[in-house]
């Protein structure tokens, strides 16, 4: 699910755009629950985008993106942690942890799920006010079923 080029984004299936959006919301919301901490996420709704290489009539991909807002400052380090503990006992495959190339060298978490076809890519934000998490999910390519359009939201 990563922008790997050699392996390339694997298929999601055939799906609505609109059914596809309501399964995003559904990993986001697992992934939600493994936080473990007190806080409140951010209420972003998924979104759609094209499958590069592929037909924008007829293929999509699903993206996701919200923040997660610690009660406690103290607590976004804890809900990292348990993500990177947590993920893994889900289906997911940690394929990147580590700082980014940004002044704050946040810690950025890169994960796959090939079951949901899914990958996602949470950046710890500690610098920020107030601290948060920042989490993009993001599908596979879908093919929109025969006779249907991809709604695009």
């Amino acid at each position: 699910m990563t922008d790997n080029k050699s392996e390339g984004v694997p298929s999601a299936g055939t799906s609505t755009s609109r059914e596809a959006s309501d399964a995003m919301e559904k990993i986001s919301s697992g992934i939600y629950d493994l936080i473990g901490v007190k806080g409140k996420a951010s209420d972003n709704r998924p979104g759609v985008m094209d499958c590069s290489d592929k037909d924008t009539e007829t293929h999509f991909r699903i993206f996701h993106p919200w923040s997660f807002y610690p009660t406690s400052a103290s607590d976004l380090e804890v809900a990292m942690e348990r993500l990177k503990t947590e993920l893994p006992k889900n289906g997911w495959k940690i394929v990147d942890y580590g700082p980014d190339t940004s002044k704050n060298k946040n810690i950025t978490l890169t994960a796959d799920n090939n079951e949901k076809k899914a990958g996602i890519k949470i950046t710890q934000r500690s610098k920020n006010d107030p601290p948060k998490l920042s989490l993009d999910v993001v599908s596979g390519c879908y093919k929109i079923p025969d006779g249907q359009e991809i709604e695009r939201f």
